[in-house]
């Protein structure tokens, strides 16, 4: 068939949709591991940097700056969604006694001379210490929960949290937090091609764009990740853990 002749209803067919779901996003034994308790809860990057008014990122006169508008529909999203979805499935995975682990950018020296070479081009720092290194408040660890500090988009390329996992018998991630198009993405992809089992929740994650925010979902589901809601989540985790 000519490309000019593809009709609609394929072009809204997924042909690898159904493979993709039993063998990677789906299979029966991601619901063992949650049974088994080796799913973790991964946070990632709900900091003062790049989740907060005035402070990193969108500090007064930062360059490059990010438009107004992008601003406004970023904070909208994380105060009215993300933030207190992030802190229901975290009192979830806390109330069955499953792993939640937070991950921030942060430095290992005071002027960021460790950091990778990504962030210091886009002038990225968050010096240990520092106000824009400090979680927020609402969805900060608690008790003796991990926290692992990083210098590039990628976690696991930039960190040992593979090692820490492994560790930790983890098999299986449900994924939160900031960017949903850069460290989010990034770290769910690395992730699946490492084994793990693999869910984007998908109100519990931002970016700066509601195209960038869809088009991130739309590529990660049924490749790389499946896609529950907080509600889905929870209900599952619930009913799992608890069977």
């Amino acid at each position: 068939m000519a490309s000019d002749q593809v009709t609609d209803d394929y072009l809204n067919i997924d042909p690898l949709r159904d493979s993709y779901r039993e063998s990677i996003t789906d299979p029966a034994a991601a619901a063992d591991s949650l049974r088994e308790r080796h799913t973790a809860l991964l946070v990632i990057d709900l900091q003062y940097l790049d989740a907060a008014h005035g402070f990193g990122v969108f500090a007064d006169g930062q360059q490059p700056s990010v438009p107004i508008e992008a601003q406004e529909y970023y904070f909208d999203r994380l105060q009215r969604i993300v933030l207190p979805n992030v802190r229901r499935l975290q009192d979830a995975f806390r109330r069955h006694g499953l792993e939640v682990i937070h991950t921030r950018i942060q430095s290992l020296t005071r002027d960021g001379r460790d950091r990778g070479p990504g962030h210091k081009r886009l002038g990225l720092h968050a010096a240990p210490g520092s106000k824009e290194a400090e979680f927020l408040p609402e969805v900060a660890p608690q008790g003796d929960e991990i926290i692992i500090n990083k210098t590039a988009s990628g976690v696991f390329n930039a960190t040992n949290l593979h090692y820490v996992l492994r560790n930790l018998g983890i098999t299986s991630l449900f994924v939160t937090g900031v960017y949903t198009n850069e460290c989010v993405s990034t770290a769910i992809r690395d992730a699946c091609d490492l084994g793990f089992y693999t869910t984007l929740v998908e109100d519990c994650c931002a970016t700066v764009t509601p195209e960038l925010q869809q088009a991130t979902i739309t590529t990660m589901k049924d490749r790389y990740a499946r896609v529950l809601s907080t509600v889905e989540a929870i209900q599952e985790i619930d009913r799992v853990v608890a069977a």
